[in-house]
C-alpha cells in the first residue's frame, strides 16, 4: 500500500468554466417535496460507467482538467451538488450530507445507471461514506464497483478545519461573511489549501465564479454546516468506510492541511489492503495541481 510510481498521460487544455456549462444539463429532481435543477456533465459511450463527485466549496469543473483522460477507459457522469456550481442554491436552506446522497440517487436513477465506479473528493468522501451505509443496509438501487477517494474528512476527528470554515460555523459571524465574501477575499483565503510551490490563482478564480454564480456565495454559512453533519454521522460512516467489500483506492495530496499526510497515516493504519498513491507535493486539490497524475492513479489502480 505504498507510493506508485505510474506514467501520466497528457492532459488536454481546459474549458473554460462557462463552456463547462454550456456542454451540460440541467435535470428537474423532487427533492423534499421541492422541485430541483441539478447541473449534470455527461461523456457517452459504452465503457463502465463512472460518477466524479466534487468538494466544497466547489463544483463538477474541479474534474475537468481529469475527465478527459478518463473518458477514454469510462462512461462518466459528474454533477454539481444542490447549492454549489449550476445546480439550484436555494437560500435559508438546511443542506444536509444527507440529501446530497439522495441528490445522487435520484440522478443516478434519472441517468439509469445500474452500477459505477465513484470518485470522490473533499465533501463527495462523505456523501459516499453514506452511500455506502445505504449499499450495506441494502437500499441502494445502484451498485457500487469501487471507490476512489481523494483528500477528504473521512475521519472527521483526524480533519483539521481552516479557520476560515470554523468562522462560518459561528452563528453570528457566518452570515455576516458569506454576505461580504468577494473574489479577492475567497482566493487569499483559500491558496493556503494548495501546495506552497503550486501557483493557485487561476483555479481558485474560477471555484469562485461557480461559487458566486446565483449569488451562492451568500449560503456558505449554511453550506459548511457538513461539518456537524460529519460529526453527527461519525459512528455510521467510518464503520460504512471500513466495513465495506466495495473495492477502495486512495490518491492523496500529502500538503493538504485539512486533511493530507495527518489523515493519510489513519487511512493507512486501518484500511492498510487499500492501494494508496501518495501526491508528496500536492494539497488539498489534486484534480487541479496534479490532473495527470490522479488520472493515471485512477486508471492504474
Amino acid at each position: 500500500s505504498g507510493s506508485r510510481s505510474i506514467p501520466s498521460p497528457i492532459i488536454p487544455r481546459v474549458s473554460s468554466i462557462e463552456q463547462w456549462w454550456r456542454d451540460g444539463a440541467q435535470l428537474e429532481l423532487a427533492l423534499n417535496g421541492s422541485e430541483r435543477h441539478i447541473f449534470v456533465r455527461r461523456w457517452r459511450n459504452a465503457a463502465p460507467h463512472m460518477t466524479l463527485l466534487h468538494g466544497f466549496p466547489s463544483s463538477s469543473h474541479d474534474w475537468a482538467k481529469v475527465a478527459p483522460a478518463l473518458a477514454e477507459r469510462f462512461e462518466l457522469l459528474a454533477l454539481d451538488f444542490l447549492g454549489f456550481g449550476a445546480s439550484d442554491k436555494p437560500p435559508d436552506y438546511a443542506y444536509s450530507l444527507g440529501e446530497q446522497a439522495d441528490v445522487v440517487e435520484a440522478v443516478w436513477e434519472m441517468e439509469g445507471v445500474i452500477a459505477t465506479t465513484v470518485v470522490a473528493h473533499d465533501y463527495a468522501v462523505s456523501v459516499t461514506q453514506e452511500l455506502l451505509a445505504r449499499r450495506a443496509e441494502g437500499t441502494l438501487s445502484t451498485e457500487i464497483e469501487r471507490v476512489h477517494f481523494l483528500n477528504g474528512g473521512l475521519y472527521p476527528n483526524v480533519h483539521r478545519p481552516q479557520p476560515i470554515q470554523i468562522v462560518l460555523l459561528d452563528p453570528e459571524q457566518g452570515p455576516q461573511i458569506s454576505a461580504n465574501l468577494n473574489e479577492e477575499l475567497f482566493v487569499a483565503g483559500l491558496a493556503p489549501t494548495f501546495a506552497p510551490d503550486y501557483d493557485s490563482t487561476a483555479d481558485a478564480v474560477g471555484l469562485w465564479r461557480s461559487l458566486c454564480r446565483d449569488d451562492g456565495y451568500k449560503n456558505l454559512h449554511l453550506l459548511i454546516r457538513y461539518m456537524t453533519d460529519r460529526k453527527r454521522n461519525e459512528a455510521r460512516w467510518v464503520g460504512a468506510l471500513e466495513r465495506t467489500d466495495v473495492p477502495l483506492a486512495f490518491v492523496w495530496g500529502m500538503l493538504d492541511p485539512v486533511s493530507g499526510a495527518h489523515m493519510a497515516q489513519r487511512i493507512r493504519e486501518r484500511l492498510a489492503q487499500a492501494p494508496f498513491t501518495a501526491l508528496e507535493d500536492v494539497g488539498h486539490w489534486p484534480p487541479l495541481e496534479a490532473p495527470a497524475r490522479v488520472a493515471a492513479a485512477i486508471l492504474n489502480a
